[in-house]
């Protein structure tokens, strides 16, 4: 298969981590998250396969989509030096789940920000259509309107930083609509299976009332954390970054050193 398109940033010396993106974005999307780790953090941020600027989905890959972008992970993982941190946000919550699961001796702590629930083997038709249909109404605002007035009303709309809603919708063009449309879907295996057989520090960080998260019934492994954000969306780092940012960055420091055996629990921040 061809590589992935990976970007680079932070410090090379400094302990390394992989960002895994959501659906519809690229390794271009944590800039705010960028420049509170680029001081501390080899940071390593794919463009999933058929995001971006990497490689479209061949053909015959489109039928198990979603093992294909596992092995993307795994094999980015196991071509960096020492145990990584892996931080995933929805779709790529649930690939670093999965890459963990098939290499706990590569992954040192994992974060998980309202990851997406594995849900058949087949794309959903009303997702599909409803997903096209958010690409296609981007596509054609981007087109179409002043590039400062529309950053300015999506940043006030949302509550995000300029730079975050720029590089939001500046994926949107970029994605592989084959994908969405033929090889988007996420596996059967139920939320309590996934996380029971975790064997690394995990933090889970989800909003309130969120749809597709696990709920602490599924949350049964003593080395799973779930935190629950108020006033956040799907997007939690960018609705609450300081709160995401204050249970994530301590979880990934005491992630990196030793262990002492703790019991699950889930919190409110």
């Amino acid at each position: 298969m061809q590589p992935l398109t990976i970007h680079r940033y932070g410090t090379p010396d400094a302990p390394t981590v992989v960002l895994v993106h959501g659906l519809t974005e690229a390794g271009t999307a944590w800039p705010d998250l960028v420049g509170r780790w680029c001081d501390g953090w080899d940071i390593h941020a794919p463009d999933l396969r058929g995001h971006g600027r990497s490689p479209r989905f061949r053909d015959d890959e489109l039928e198990s989509a979603t093992e294909v972008l596992v092995a993307d992970v795994v094999a980015l993982v196991d071509s960096l030096p020492g145990p990584v941190a892996l931080v995933g946000h929805s779709l790529g919550g649930l690939l670093a789940l999965r890459t963990a699961l098939a290499r706990p001796d590569r992954v040192r702590g994992l974060v998980l920000e309202d990851p997406a629930e594995p849900s058949g083997d087949a794309p959903d038709p009303a997702f599909v259509a409803a997903t096209e249909a958010f690409l296609d109404s981007m596509t054609a605002e981007i087109h179409d309107q002043d590039q400062t007035r529309r950053l300015e009303r999506w940043a006030s709309e949302t509550g995000w930083s300029r730079a975050e809603v720029a590089a939001w919708a500046a994926c949107k063009p970029l994605v592989d609509r084959e994908y969405v449309r033929r090889g988007l879907w996420l596996g059967d295996q139920g939320w309590g299976e996934l996380f029971d057989r975790l064997e690394v520090p995990t933090l889970v960080v989800v909003p309130e009332g969120s749809v597709m998260a696990p709920g602490p019934e599924a949350l049964r492994n003593d080395k799973v954390r779930l935190v629950t954000v108020p006033d956040a969306g799907h997007c939690v780092r960018r609705d609450q970054p300081d709160r995401y940012h204050g249970v994530v960055d301590a979880f990934l420091e005491q992630a990196s050193q030793p262990q002492a055996p703790r019991s699950g629990r889930s919190a409110r921040t």
